[in-house]
C-alpha cells in the first residue's frame, strides 16, 4: 500500500479556484502554467501524489516542487518559477569578441579552402584555436554557441550581399550628364515640339545584350492537356548551340527599336548598327547616342568610321560601373522577360531570325520608355 502524503491539501477560494480552471483549460497559456495549475486542482481535491503522476504524465519531484510553492506562498506563486540568480556567463565577453573577429575574417586567410565562413567550420576552427589564443572557456564550443554569439552582433559570415563599387571619379558629373539628355527627351515628348536644338537631333539609347544561348531541347515539348496536365512539359536535357549577340538602339522618342544579331560583338559589328541607324533617320539630323564605354564603342575602327560622319553622332556615356543608367537595359529587360524567355531552337540561325521577329513585334506596337525617378538618382 503506498505511503500517504504528509503535505497538508492545498485551501483553495472560489475565485482561486476558477482562476486555475481558466488556466488550466487555457490554449494560450504557457505550457508549464497549464500543468502547475492542473496539479494544484488536482491536490486539493484530494487526489494522491501518484493519481496526479499517472494523470498528468509528471514527476514526483515536478509535483512536489509545485505544491510545496502553493503551500508556501499561495497558488499563483506555485504557477511560477522561484527567483534565481543567474549563473554567471561561462564564455567570458573578450572570448565573444574572439569569435566576433574571426567570423570578420575569411576561411582562406587561415589555410581552408572555404571562401565563407560557415558557422560548423567556425566552432571547428574555435575548438582548435581558442584555447592558444587564451580562452579556454571556448574549448568545447559548438555549432549552437557559434549561433548565439554571431546573432548578438547581427554577424553573417556565410552570407554574401553584392555592392557595386564606383570607379569611375567622374560619376556624378557623367550621371548627371545623361539625366539631363533624359529630362530635355522627356520635355521634348511632353509638348510634342521637336528639339530647340539646330539643327534637329534625336536621341537613342544603344548597347547590347551577349551571350544569349540557344539552346536545343533533346525531346519534343508536351504541350499542357485541359483537366489533366495544366503546364507545359519539358525534358531535362538539353543541347548548347552557341550563343549570339545582341546590338539594340531604342530611339527614346518613338520606341522604335534597331536591332542586329551576331555571332561576336567587336567594332565591325558595332559599325553595322551605326550605319543602319545612319540610314534610317534623316540625314539632316544629328543622332545623339547614349551608350557605355565598350571598347567596339570608342575603338581605332569605330572613330575612324564616325569621322567620315562629320557632326552626325554624338556620344553621351553612361559612367563606368552605371550601365543601369541605360533606358536600353529596360528594352533588354522586355526581351527576357517575353520572348526569350524558355526559348529553344534547331540552331543559331533560328534564334537569330526568332530574335528579329520578336524585335518587329515590339516595333509593332512600340512604346516609349522614359526616365522618372530623377530625384531617387545618387
Amino acid at each position: 500500500m503506498p505511503r500517504t502524503s504528509q503535505r497538508p491539501r492545498i485551501q483553495l477560494t472560489d475565485e482561486q479556484k476558477s482562476e486555475l480552471e481558466r488556466i488550466a483549460r487555457s490554449r494560450t497559456a504557457a505550457a508549464r502554467e497549464v500543468e502547475r495549475a492542473n496539479i494544484i486542482l488536482q491536490q486539493a481535491a484530494g487526489e494522491s501524489i501518484v493519481a496526479i503522476k499517472n494523470a498528468l504524465h509528471v514527476s514526483k519531484p515536478t509535483i512536489y516542487k509545485c505544491i510545496d510553492k502553493a503551500l508556501a506562498a499561495g497558488p499563483e506563486r506555485g504557477l511560477r518559477d522561484l527567483p534565481h540568480s543567474p549563473r554567471k556567463p561561462r564564455i567570458t565577453e573578450q572570448a565573444k569578441a574572439w569569435v566576433v573577429d574571426l567570423a570578420c575574417t575569411k576561411p582562406k586567410d587561415h589555410g581552408y579552402a572555404a571562401e565563407l565562413w560557415s558557422q560548423r567550420q567556425l566552432a571547428m576552427h574555435t575548438r582548435a584555436h581558442a584555447p592558444n589564443a587564451g580562452h579556454s572557456c571556448l574549448r568545447q564550443a559548438s555549432k549552437a554557441t557559434i549561433n548565439r554569439i554571431l546573432k548578438a552582433q547581427p554577424l553573417q559570415p556565410h552570407k554574401v550581399k553584392y555592392y557595386l563599387e564606383r570607379r569611375d571619379p567622374e560619376f556624378e558629373r557623367k550621371m548627371q550628364n545623361v539625366l539631363i539628355v533624359y529630362q530635355e527627351v522627356n520635355f521634348q515628348n511632353d509638348t510634342g515640339t521637336s528639339c530647340p536644338l539646330s539643327p534637329k537631333m534625336v536621341t537613342v539609347s544603344v548597347d547590347e545584350k551577349p551571350g544569349v544561348q540557344a539552346i536545343k531541347n533533346t525531346a519534343k515539348d508536351l504541350p499542357p492537356v485541359a483537366g489533366e496536365y495544366p503546364t507545359n512539359a519539358r525534358d531535362y536535357e538539353y543541347k548548347r548551340l552557341g550563343t549570339v549577340s545582341i546590338l539594340a538602339s531604342l530611339d527614346l522618342h518613338t520606341g522604335h527599336v534597331i536591332a542586329q544579331v551576331h555571332d561576336r560583338h567587336r567594332s565591325r559589328e558595332f559599325i553595322s548598327l551605326l550605319k543602319e541607324l545612319d540610314a534610317y533617320y534623316p540625314s539632316d539630323c544629328i543622332i545623339r547616342v547614349v551608350l557605355d564605354n565598350h571598347s567596339a564603342h570608342i575603338s581605332k575602327e569605330t572613330m575612324a568610321y564616325l569621322a567620315t560622319k562629320p557632326n552626325r553622332f554624338v556620344y553621351v556615356h553612361t559612367p563606368k560601373h552605371g550601365s543601369w543608367l541605360n533606358l536600353v537595359e529596360t528594352l533588354f529587360s522586355k526581351m527576357a522577360r517575353t520572348f526569350l524567355k524558355h526559348i529553344r531552337v534547331e540552331s543559331k540561325a533560328e534564334l537569330k531570325e526568332r530574335i528579329m521577329q520578336g524585335v518587329a513585334e515590339i516595333n509593332a506596337a512600340p512604346v516609349v520608355h522614359r526616365w522618372s525617378q530623377f530625384e531617387a538618382v545618387g
